[in-house]
């Protein structure tokens, strides 16, 4: 691997994550300023980071177009889009689509009601943690039992909230009932005040290509009312997954 560049990535990354000046960069490298300054001044001729008057470091437009161009070929994301804008317009709710890879849970899409009202935190492109969040129980729910198994012995499971799942017997009961009813929930696990339930999308072998959810504030619906939207979000899933060419008779799943 090319110490340049596996250094210029971990700079951006840091940047990402709000170190924005040369002086923390280089503290957080481990390395002269002056290693530091040559790659920023290459990135920022080439558009991938800018710096203000106060030399403080931000991402820069060229990230932001491939970021994009990513998501635009993102086969399960053109497919869902259409449909998870109707889901959103009928419930009236913050609607996410998620995928599983290494790991990691990430949103791929977000779309919010068209009324302003409460936002959501997250954003597409971050990373959702896979033990408290609907998306993520639907994701892990889709893997083979064994590999279920070894996912969650390896993850963290810090308590976001009160009653977030700590401890790895309760987290794959919980996921083992996901697998067997068709959709999750998250019942004030990741924030206090947001509800969710979730539900897969299949491909045409019948293995989860993505997640769908419906993020719901508590001062808009309360718990159980969340509840009732179960059945239109399925039906928003499985229009996707036939999209993606699932078919149940036929998938092996």
């Amino acid at each position: 691997m090319s110490q340049s560049v596996a250094r210029a990535l971990s700079i951006l990354d840091r940047i990402s994550s709000g170190t924005a000046t040369l002086t923390a960069l280089a503290e957080a490298e481990a390395v002269h300023k002056s290693t530091v300054l040559r790659l920023l001044q290459t990135l920022e001729a080439e558009g991938y980071v800018h710096h203000d008057g106060r030399h403080h470091y931000i991402l820069g437009p060229q990230l932001f177009r491939l970021a994009q161009q990513a998501l635009d070929s993102f086969e399960v994301r053109v497919v869902a889009a259409e449909r998870l804008r109707r889901l959103c317009d009928e419930t009236g709710q913050t609607v996410h689509l998620a995928v599983y890879a290494d790991g990691i849970v990430t949103y791929v899409d977000k779309l919010e009601p068209r009324r302003v009202g409460v936002r959501m935190a997250s954003r597409i492109g971050h990373s959702a943690p896979l033990h408290c969040t609907a998306v993520g129980k639907v994701l892990l729910a889709g893997l083979t039992p064994a590999r279920r198994a070894e996912v969650v012995a390896d993850l963290p499971l810090p308590p976001r909230t009160p009653s977030t799942l700590t401890t790895a017997e309760a987290l794959i009961a919980e996921v083992t009932g996901v697998a067997d009813r068709g959709w999750a929930q998250d019942h004030a696990e990741n924030e206090t005040f947001i509800n969710c339930i979730g539900a897969p999308v299949f491909g045409a072998d019948g293995s989860t290509l993505a997640a769908v959810s419906i993020s719901v504030p508590d001062v808009l619906l309360e718990y159980e009312a969340v509840l009732h939207l179960v059945p239109t979000l399925l039906t928003a899933t499985q229009d996707i997954s036939r999209e993606c060419g699932y078919s149940p008779k036929g998938s092996a799943r």
